[in-house]
């Protein structure tokens, strides 16, 4: 780690917290409004981390929780949805079948969202979820498995064929 440790962690783990951040709020604009808000918190507080993991634990947790707030604020509930050009931006790197999936996701509540973009996406097991959200493993676990039977109600919905892992 170089003497910054907010630009070490900027470079090492921005995509996946702007990732995150949009998988959370569905809008690229707010995406990167959460993803500067964290890194400027980290830069201005810098904490001690154990590791690299650690960090990035923190910096989702970090994220995840501004994306709460944002869901809560009265001007994300009275504004309108997702302009697409601005998703497109970002979901480049996505199938249109992974953006729909994605989409999906978004529309389920928070506590389904967050655990299933962490497993699926972002790849932590249960155990590092319960610990980065700080809830109970069970709690996680029955989370996951709601999570996925409304994101797959969803999917049918919508002519998918839903498969889980």
């Amino acid at each position: 780690m170089n003497d910054n440790p907010a630009l070490y962690a900027f470079n090492k783990f921005g995509d996946t917290v702007l990732r995150a951040a949009f998988a959370m709020t569905g809008n690229y604009t707010e995406a990167e409004d959460i993803t500067q808000e964290v890194f400027l918190t980290l830069h201005a507080k810098p904490q001690s981390f154990e590791s690299d993991e650690h960090m990035k634990a923190w910096l989702l947790r970090s994220a995840i929780n501004r994306c709460k707030n944002l869901r809560a604020s009265a001007r994300i509930r009275k504004n309108t949805p997702l302009d697409e050009n601005l998703a497109n931006t970002l979901s480049c790197e996505f199938t249109a079948r992974d953006n729909e999936i994605r989409e999906s996701i978004e529309k389920l509540p928070e506590k389904y969202s967050s655990v299933i973009f962490l497993y699926y996406y972002e790849d932590y097991s249960v155990k590092e979820i319960a610990s980065i959200l700080g809830k109970n493993e069970n709690t996680v676990s029955s989370l996951l498995q709601r999570g996925r039977k409304k994101l797959k109600t969803e999917l049918e919905k919508e002519g998918f064929i839903y498969e889980t892992r």
